[in-house]
Protein backbone atom coordinates (compact mmCIF):
# COMPACT_ATOMS: atom_id res chain seq x y z
CA UNK A 1 0.00 0.00 0.00
CA UNK A 2 1.29 3.29 -1.30
CA UNK A 3 0.10 6.56 1.17
CA UNK A 4 2.08 9.68 -0.34
CA UNK A 5 0.27 11.87 2.26
CA UNK A 6 2.14 10.59 5.00
CA UNK A 7 5.71 11.37 3.11
CA UNK A 8 4.08 15.08 2.24
CA UNK A 9 3.10 16.12 5.18
CA UNK A 10 6.73 16.10 6.36
CA UNK A 11 8.42 17.33 3.07
CA UNK A 12 10.75 19.98 4.54
CA UNK A 13 14.56 20.30 4.12
CA UNK A 14 15.75 22.74 6.92
CA UNK A 15 18.90 23.30 5.32
CA UNK A 16 17.03 25.63 2.38
CA UNK A 17 15.42 28.03 5.40
CA UNK A 18 16.40 29.79 8.13
CA UNK A 19 14.52 29.91 11.42
CA UNK A 20 12.15 33.13 12.30
CA UNK A 21 12.30 34.48 15.72
CA UNK A 22 10.55 36.59 17.62
CA UNK A 23 13.51 37.36 20.84
CA UNK A 24 14.69 33.94 21.51
CA UNK A 25 11.60 31.96 20.47
CA UNK A 26 11.35 30.25 17.18
CA UNK A 27 7.80 31.11 15.70
CA UNK A 28 8.70 29.96 11.82
CA UNK A 29 10.58 29.36 9.07
CA UNK A 30 11.57 31.80 6.22
CA UNK A 31 13.16 30.37 2.57
CA UNK A 32 16.63 31.38 2.02
CA UNK A 33 16.30 32.58 -1.00
CA UNK A 34 13.08 34.71 0.60
CA UNK A 35 15.49 36.15 3.17
CA UNK A 36 16.94 39.19 0.91
CA UNK A 37 14.07 40.86 0.67
CA UNK A 38 13.69 41.50 4.09
CA UNK A 39 16.58 43.83 3.95
CA UNK A 40 14.42 46.55 2.16
CA UNK A 41 13.44 46.62 6.17
CA UNK A 42 16.44 47.09 8.11
CA UNK A 43 14.38 48.97 10.68
CA UNK A 44 12.09 45.18 11.15
CA UNK A 45 14.25 42.29 10.97
CA UNK A 46 17.88 41.33 11.72
CA UNK A 47 19.70 39.05 9.23
CA UNK A 48 21.75 36.72 10.77
CA UNK A 49 23.79 33.84 9.39
CA UNK A 50 21.26 31.59 11.14
CA UNK A 51 18.62 33.33 12.04
CA UNK A 52 15.87 36.09 10.99
CA UNK A 53 14.96 38.11 13.85
CA UNK A 54 12.36 40.25 14.60
CA UNK A 55 13.87 43.71 15.67
CA UNK A 56 13.88 44.03 19.93
CA UNK A 57 12.59 47.17 19.75
CA UNK A 58 9.48 45.69 18.46
CA UNK A 59 8.47 44.62 21.87
CA UNK A 60 4.49 44.75 21.94
CA UNK A 61 2.28 42.75 20.08
CA UNK A 62 1.15 45.99 18.08
CA UNK A 63 4.14 47.15 17.17
CA UNK A 64 5.64 43.74 15.77
CA UNK A 65 1.46 43.29 14.23
CA UNK A 66 2.22 46.83 12.35
CA UNK A 67 5.70 45.56 11.30
CA UNK A 68 4.74 42.96 9.78
CA UNK A 69 1.59 44.38 8.34
CA UNK A 70 3.56 46.92 6.41
CA UNK A 71 6.08 44.29 5.29
CA UNK A 72 3.24 41.84 3.89
CA UNK A 73 1.44 44.98 2.23
CA UNK A 74 4.58 45.63 0.45
CA UNK A 75 5.01 42.43 -0.68
CA UNK A 76 1.66 41.88 -1.33
CA UNK A 77 1.98 44.69 -3.83
CA UNK A 78 5.26 43.00 -5.49
CA UNK A 79 3.20 39.75 -6.08
CA UNK A 80 5.72 37.56 -3.71
CA UNK A 81 2.85 37.25 -1.35
CA UNK A 82 -0.60 36.40 -3.20
CA UNK A 83 -4.16 34.91 -1.92
CA UNK A 84 -4.70 37.81 0.46
CA UNK A 85 -7.60 36.69 2.53
CA UNK A 86 -8.55 39.55 4.93
CA UNK A 87 -8.39 37.18 7.83
CA UNK A 88 -6.26 37.52 10.76
CA UNK A 89 -4.22 34.67 12.45
CA UNK A 90 -2.32 34.97 15.45
CA UNK A 91 1.28 33.98 15.81
CA UNK A 92 2.02 31.50 18.59
CA UNK A 93 3.62 28.50 18.87
CA UNK A 94 0.37 26.49 20.37
CA UNK A 95 -3.21 27.54 20.43
CA UNK A 96 -4.07 28.66 23.71
CA UNK A 97 -0.54 30.60 23.80
CA UNK A 98 -0.93 33.83 24.25
CA UNK A 99 -0.23 35.48 20.23
CA UNK A 100 3.21 37.41 19.91
CA UNK A 101 1.70 38.66 17.19
CA UNK A 102 -0.95 39.27 14.39
CA UNK A 103 -0.43 38.97 10.35
CA UNK A 104 -2.67 38.15 7.38
CA UNK A 105 -3.36 35.02 6.64
CA UNK A 106 -2.07 34.89 3.17
CA UNK A 107 1.67 35.85 4.62
CA UNK A 108 1.93 32.54 7.12
CA UNK A 109 3.33 30.76 4.37
CA UNK A 110 5.61 33.67 3.80
CA UNK A 111 6.75 33.70 6.95
CA UNK A 112 6.14 30.14 7.84
CA UNK A 113 4.52 30.60 11.16
CA UNK A 114 2.14 28.04 12.94
CA UNK A 115 -1.42 27.79 11.60
CA UNK A 116 -4.44 25.76 12.79
CA UNK A 117 -7.29 23.69 11.22
CA UNK A 118 -9.73 21.43 11.69
CA UNK A 119 -11.00 18.79 9.67
CA UNK A 120 -14.25 16.92 10.30
CA UNK A 121 -14.54 13.23 8.57
CA UNK A 122 -18.30 12.44 7.96
CA UNK A 123 -19.02 9.09 8.34
CA UNK A 124 -22.51 6.69 7.77
CA UNK A 125 -23.53 3.70 8.50
CA UNK A 126 -24.83 1.63 5.32
CA UNK A 127 -26.54 -1.46 5.35
CA UNK A 128 -24.89 -3.90 3.58
CA UNK A 129 -27.38 -6.69 3.98
CA UNK A 130 -25.70 -9.71 3.72
CA UNK A 131 -22.65 -8.11 4.15
CA UNK A 132 -23.52 -6.60 7.31
CA UNK A 133 -23.14 -2.92 8.17
CA UNK A 134 -20.36 -0.86 6.61
CA UNK A 135 -18.83 3.18 7.35
CA UNK A 136 -18.89 5.10 4.01
CA UNK A 137 -17.72 8.78 4.26
CA UNK A 138 -18.80 11.33 2.78
CA UNK A 139 -15.84 13.14 0.48
CA UNK A 140 -15.98 16.70 -0.78
CA UNK A 141 -14.65 18.21 -4.23
CA UNK A 142 -12.80 21.38 -3.68
CA UNK A 143 -14.20 24.25 -6.18
CA UNK A 144 -11.72 25.02 -9.46
CA UNK A 145 -11.40 28.35 -7.76
CA UNK A 146 -10.08 27.48 -4.12
CA UNK A 147 -6.28 29.29 -4.14
CA UNK A 148 -5.30 26.25 -2.38
CA UNK A 149 -5.40 22.49 -3.84
CA UNK A 150 -8.08 23.22 -6.42
CA UNK A 151 -10.28 20.22 -7.57
CA UNK A 152 -8.81 17.82 -5.43
CA UNK A 153 -10.40 15.77 -3.07
CA UNK A 154 -11.12 16.50 0.51
CA UNK A 155 -12.76 16.08 3.69
CA UNK A 156 -16.41 16.41 4.40
CA UNK A 157 -15.36 19.76 6.33
CA UNK A 158 -12.21 21.66 6.79
CA UNK A 159 -10.73 24.95 6.99
CA UNK A 160 -8.28 27.35 8.77
CA UNK A 161 -8.77 28.76 12.09
CA UNK A 162 -8.76 32.67 11.97
CA UNK A 163 -7.58 34.82 15.24
CA UNK A 164 -10.98 34.98 17.67
CA UNK A 165 -12.71 31.76 16.78
CA UNK A 166 -12.75 28.86 18.97
CA UNK A 167 -11.94 25.17 17.66
CA UNK A 168 -15.93 24.54 18.07
CA UNK A 169 -17.26 27.49 16.91
CA UNK A 170 -14.82 27.18 13.73
CA UNK A 171 -16.46 23.40 13.53
CA UNK A 172 -19.99 24.71 13.49
CA UNK A 173 -18.93 27.37 10.85
CA UNK A 174 -17.07 25.55 8.76
CA UNK A 175 -19.41 22.51 8.86
CA UNK A 176 -22.69 25.03 7.38
CA UNK A 177 -20.51 26.67 5.12
CA UNK A 178 -19.02 24.03 3.42
CA UNK A 179 -21.57 21.01 3.84
CA UNK A 180 -24.85 22.83 5.39
CA UNK A 181 -24.56 20.84 8.42
CA UNK A 182 -26.77 22.39 11.11
CA UNK A 183 -25.03 23.34 14.50
CA UNK A 184 -27.14 21.03 16.48
CA UNK A 185 -25.95 18.29 14.34
CA UNK A 186 -22.08 19.60 13.65
CA UNK A 187 -21.71 19.32 17.62
CA UNK A 188 -22.11 16.24 18.31
CA UNK A 189 -18.69 15.41 16.54
CA UNK A 190 -16.53 13.71 18.52
CA UNK A 191 -12.78 14.95 18.59
CA UNK A 192 -9.59 13.22 16.98
CA UNK A 193 -6.29 13.36 17.60
CA UNK A 194 -4.18 16.61 16.51
CA UNK A 195 -1.77 16.72 13.46
CA UNK A 196 1.42 18.50 13.41
CA UNK A 197 2.03 19.13 9.55
CA UNK A 198 5.24 20.64 8.53
CA UNK A 199 6.21 21.04 4.54
CA UNK A 200 7.13 23.04 1.55
CA UNK A 201 4.55 24.58 -0.31
CA UNK A 202 4.57 26.63 -3.71
CA UNK A 203 4.19 29.77 -1.14
CA UNK A 204 7.08 28.94 1.40
CA UNK A 205 5.91 27.00 4.15
CA UNK A 206 2.88 25.34 5.79
CA UNK A 207 3.01 24.49 9.53
CA UNK A 208 -0.10 23.34 10.68
CA UNK A 209 -1.72 22.06 13.64
CA UNK A 210 -4.69 20.10 12.72
CA UNK A 211 -7.74 19.11 14.92
CA UNK A 212 -9.37 16.32 13.28
CA UNK A 213 -13.18 15.22 14.53
CA UNK A 214 -15.57 12.23 13.28
CA UNK A 215 -19.02 13.38 12.70
CA UNK A 216 -21.72 10.38 12.49
CA UNK A 217 -24.58 11.81 10.23
CA UNK A 218 -27.99 10.12 9.39
CA UNK A 219 -28.30 8.27 6.57
CA UNK A 220 -30.58 10.19 5.04
CA UNK A 221 -28.89 13.53 5.11
CA UNK A 222 -26.86 15.10 2.34
CA UNK A 223 -24.84 17.86 2.34
CA UNK A 224 -25.20 21.16 0.09
CA UNK A 225 -22.47 23.51 0.14
CA UNK A 226 -23.19 27.01 0.94
CA UNK A 227 -20.26 29.11 0.26
CA UNK A 228 -18.94 27.65 -3.36
CA UNK A 229 -15.82 26.44 -1.95
CA UNK A 230 -16.99 22.89 -2.75
CA UNK A 231 -17.86 21.64 -5.94
CA UNK A 232 -19.71 18.23 -5.03
CA UNK A 233 -20.12 15.77 -2.17
CA UNK A 234 -19.63 12.36 -2.98
CA UNK A 235 -20.61 9.12 -0.26
CA UNK A 236 -17.78 6.52 -0.73
CA UNK A 237 -17.11 3.33 0.27
CA UNK A 238 -13.88 2.58 2.09
CA UNK A 239 -12.10 1.36 -1.00
CA UNK A 240 -13.00 3.72 -2.84
CA UNK A 241 -11.72 6.07 -0.71
CA UNK A 242 -8.13 4.15 -0.11
CA UNK A 243 -7.84 4.59 -3.79
CA UNK A 244 -7.86 8.09 -3.80
CA UNK A 245 -5.17 7.90 -0.91
CA UNK A 246 -3.33 6.22 -3.05
CA UNK A 247 -3.30 8.03 -6.57
CA UNK A 248 -2.54 11.53 -4.22
CA UNK A 249 -6.18 12.85 -5.42
CA UNK A 250 -7.19 13.57 -2.13
CA UNK A 251 -5.23 16.46 -0.05
CA UNK A 252 -2.70 16.06 2.46
CA UNK A 253 -4.65 17.01 5.03
CA UNK A 254 -7.66 15.43 4.00
CA UNK A 255 -6.06 11.71 3.53
CA UNK A 256 -4.05 11.65 7.25
CA UNK A 257 -7.67 12.86 8.81
CA UNK A 258 -9.29 9.86 7.33
CA UNK A 259 -6.75 7.73 7.77
CA UNK A 260 -6.33 9.10 12.01
CA UNK A 261 -10.05 8.43 12.07
CA UNK A 262 -9.38 4.69 10.13
CA UNK A 263 -7.23 4.13 12.95
CA UNK A 264 -8.97 5.39 15.87
CA UNK A 265 -12.05 2.94 14.68
CA UNK A 266 -9.97 -0.07 14.17
CA UNK A 267 -10.40 -0.20 10.34
CA UNK A 268 -6.54 0.24 10.08
CA UNK A 269 -4.02 -1.31 12.31
CA UNK A 270 -0.90 1.09 12.58
CA UNK A 271 1.92 -2.26 12.80
CA UNK A 272 -0.47 -4.25 9.68
CA UNK A 273 1.43 -2.21 6.73
CA UNK A 274 4.99 -0.32 6.56
CA UNK A 275 3.42 2.29 4.82
CA UNK A 276 1.79 3.42 8.27
CA UNK A 277 4.66 3.70 10.06
CA UNK A 278 5.33 7.40 9.62
CA UNK A 279 1.86 8.35 11.00
CA UNK A 280 3.05 8.22 14.85
CA UNK A 281 5.60 11.32 14.21
CA UNK A 282 2.56 13.20 12.89
CA UNK A 283 1.08 13.52 16.47
CA UNK A 284 3.82 14.13 18.44
CA UNK A 285 4.51 17.48 20.15
CA UNK A 286 5.29 20.12 16.96
CA UNK A 287 9.19 20.47 17.32
CA UNK A 288 10.96 22.61 14.89
CA UNK A 289 13.59 20.99 13.62
CA UNK A 290 16.64 22.60 13.37
CA UNK A 291 18.95 22.83 10.43
CA UNK A 292 21.96 20.11 9.98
Amino acid sequence: MSLPCIAAARRFDATRHLPFMIGDLQVGWIRRQDVELLARWPEFFELRELTVTLAAHLNQVETRSAALGQVSDALAASGRITGWRHETYAIRNAFDDAPLAFIERAASPFFGTMTYGVNVNGVVSVDRGAAGHETSMWIARRSPQKQVDPGMLDTLVGGGIGWGCSVPQALVKESWEESGIPAELASQAVIGRTLHILHEVAAGTHAEQLFIYDLELPADFVPRNQDGEVSEHRLSRPDEVLQCLQDGSMTVYAGLSVLDHWLRSGHLKQHDDPALEGMAALFAAPLWPQPA
